[in-house]
């Protein structure tokens, strides 16, 4: 019974709201988005058994993937050798940087630390003699 102006009970509203939660887990639940006590959560293939499957071992990250480096503006110069123009923290800052470039030897390349600068120099010629 209502006994407020807008006719409803406080009592309506949480009826209400608990029906239309379980509604949306119910229809979430149908397409594995949500997993309730004892049900298996994820996307069901129609071999049933994709949650099932043996995990592969994760590769160890490398110091490219961790972020441990620096972005480096350089030119190749004739002989193919890098020389290293600019260092700068983050990709964005090393784009903007190189933004109005017109030579094309300049170049924008990320350098993980430990790395030495001579494998930014240019691919050797094969000499015939």
């Amino acid at each position: 019974m209502a006994n407020n102006e807008f006719g409803f009970d406080p009592e309506d509203l949480d009826r209400v709201v608990r029906a239309a939660g379980e509604q949306l887990r119910g229809a979430l639940g149908q397409f594995g988005l949500f997993g309730g006590a004892g049900q298996r959560s994820g996307w069901s293939g129609p071999g049933g058994d994709t949650g099932r499957r043996s995990r592969t071992v994760p590769e160890p990250e490398t110091t490219g993937a961790t972020g441990d480096g620096v972005w480096v503006i350089y030119a190749v110069d004739g002989d193919g050798g890098a020389q290293i123009e600019q260092v700068y923290a983050s990709e964005l800052d090393a784009l903007r940087a190189n933004k109005h470039n017109t030579d094309a030897t300049r170049k924008v390349r990320f350098l993980p630390y430990g790395i030495p600068a001579s494998v930014l120099d240019g691919p050797e010629e094969a000499s015939t003699d």
